[in-house]
């Protein structure tokens, strides 16, 4: 088999288990939690890093912006083998009371995106893999940020999010919105693979706050300091997973 074509890899190259990061440069941040790490690839949006911790070996690979860009790594990780996916991303809160630096563990993805539309059904579901949500949630109860379990919305129009769609998605109970969840839920499931996503948040809708606000930074500095957090729950799922 030819490497493929983005994130131009082969089967043999990766770990089963596979922390996803939407920003290139968020690669670098896992791998820097790392016992040691090997870039594998950097192409475009893709960043591919081979790493190790606390004994358990695994890949971080970011998805870029959006479900087009993370179905193309989704599509081409499960095609050399990779099994388990974990999501560590940003999200924006839809509830009143939930604020920066607080951790998401989604149990469920709204498609409000067209990425999942060309592969089923949009009555279909976008859920992770409950094992995967299990492991998130044990590592994320040994965190001291506060924890929020529960539905999200997957958007794929950042400057679309009218406060029409907020109304809407805060009315039904769905506690952030992100860009990426309901793509890689959903192929892992097409392809009998486990995912699964925790992310921090960095700004909330419903209140009027969100990320770019601050001065010469994308992210507010709480939501900065807790991706550190997010980012530990992650690697430490990924070892309680190897083993389950």
């Amino acid at each position: 088999m030819a490497a493929q074509p983005h994130l131009l890899i082969e089967p043999g190259d990766l770990n089963d288990i596979v922390l996803m990061p939407g920003d290139p440069d968020r690669v670098d941040r896992i791998a820097g939690h790392c016992e040691d790490h090997t870039r594998l690839s950097d192409n475009r949006e893709y960043r591919v890093v081979n790493g190790r911790y606390r004994g358990t070996d695994l890949t971080i690979c970011s998805t870029g912006i959006g479900s087009p860009s993370a179905a193309i790594a989704m599509e081409e990780l499960l095609a050399v083998g990779a099994g388990t996916f974990l999501r560590v991303g940003t999200t924006g809160a839809l509830q009143s009371g939930m604020e920066i630096g607080d951790l998401v563990v989604a149990t469920g993805a709204a498609k409000d995106e067209g990425t999942t539309k060309r592969y089923e059904s949009a009555t279909i579901p976008a859920v992770p893999h409950h094992e995967v949500v299990h492991q998130l949630t044990q590592a994320a109860g040994e965190a001291t940020a506060p924890l929020h379990v529960g539905p999200i919305a997957t958007d794929d129009a950042f400057y679309a999010e009218t406060p029409a769609y907020v109304e809407d998605w805060e009315a039904a109970g769905l506690l952030a919105v992100e860009m990426e969840a309901a793509a890689i839920f959903t192929l892992a499931r097409r392809h009998g693979a486990r995912a699964g996503a925790i992310c921090t948040v960095d700004g909330n809708l419903v209140e009027g706050t969100q990320k770019g606000e601050t001065e010469d930074e994308e992210l507010p500095e709480d939501a900065d300091e807790a991706i550190d957090t997010a980012i530990g729950i992650g690697l430490d799922a990924a070892v309680r997973l190897t083993s389950s």
